[in-house]
């Protein structure tokens, strides 16, 4: 149960409506013949399981292996029968020796009656009680107290006699002096160390520095000699194509002049021979020659040999 939120509404109700529950039977139904030998035997007592084996194993079971090769044995197929017909027998003499009630008389019928020796009444509508309860105000906390530890241990004094404590000033002067002098050892040796670090990053910073410009005019000097080299290769290249080039003029000169000298009185030979031998002629003068005199000779044939027909019909 829980409070409700409204003003005007019930001061309580419940989360979920109440519900009876199921009835269950008082007692445990036995199992029907059937079903016992049916369902496996559950065993109360280890010794009585037939599962576990007791004494030499090796005499009690079958190997596997054997039974496979083999076959099962016929002796002890037979030996399971008849432990379970013995079995199944002495399960029904007991059935039949346990006393049953007796059938019920014509008109009447058995009924469920309880013989514990207190009673329950039985009823069809469970009893249901409403119980209301009523939780206090919460009250404020009390401040915690402020935690103060209990004294232990003992309280012990001691006293000091005049003459036992020394003079401070007259004993810390030697440990003042020595510690003084340490601390300016020390920074002495520091500043000796660093001026000696400040000189030698100097040094180092000059050596650099003559370093650097070495290194620049050594690149200059190398960028100049890459230069020469390059003009001169430049130079020999082109004066090697040009002392070619001349080579060739000269060539050319000479062969063009022995061309001359040898064509000179050799064209006026070869024309002659070829007008010798009728390469050059006439065009008009070998037309008629080729075209026009046979022609002219065929005609002049042709009409004599007509002519002398003629003469010798006449004759």
């Amino acid at each position: 149960m829980m409070p409700a939120r409204g003003a005007h509404a019930a001061p309580y109700s419940y989360c979920s409506q109440p519900r009876a529950l199921p009835a269950r039977a008082k007692y445990r139904a036995a199992p029907e013949p059937d079903e016992r030998e049916k369902g496996p035997v559950r065993y109360a007592n280890l010794m009585y399981d037939r599962r576990v084996v007791r004494g030499n194993t090796y005499a009690l079971r079958v190997l596997p292996a054997v039974r496979e090769l083999f076959g099962p044995d016929p002796l002890e197929i037979q030996r399971q029968r008849e432990a379970r017909r013995r079995a199944l027998s002495r399960k029904r003499a007991k059935e039949q020796m346990q006393p049953r009630t007796p059938e019920p008389v014509e008109g009447r019928e058995h009924v469920h009656v309880q013989t514990e020796l207190y009673l329950e009444e039985i009823r069809d509508r469970i009893v249901e009680v409403d119980v209301e309860c009523q939780t206090d105000a919460f009250l404020d906390r009390p401040p915690t107290p402020l935690f103060i530890p209990a004294k232990t241990g003992r309280d012990v004094d001691t006293q000091i006699e005049e003459g036992e404590l020394f003079d401070f000033d007259i004993e810390v002067k030697p440990m003042l002096e020595v510690l003084i002098g340490k601390t300016i050892e020390q920074s002495l040796l520091e500043v000796m160390e660093e001026e000696e670090l400040a000189n030698l990053r100097a040094h180092q910073r000059a050596y650099g520095e003559l370093r650097n410009a070495e290194l620049a005019e050594v690149q200059r000097l190398e960028e100049q000699e890459r230069r020469y080299s390059e003009e001169k290769e430049r130079r020999k290249r082109q004066r090697m194509e040009m002392l070619k080039k001349q080579k060739e003029t000269t060539e050319k000169i000479a062969a063009r002049a022995f061309a001359q000298r040898y064509l000179a009185d050799l064209i006026p030979s070869v024309f002659s021979n070829l007008r010798e031998n009728g390469y050059f002629y006439d065009p008009i003068e070998r037309d008629i020659e080729t075209e026009f005199l046979p022609w002219l000779m065929t005609k002049v044939e042709g009409a004599l040999e007509k002519k002398v027909l003629g003469r010798t019909v006449l004759d």
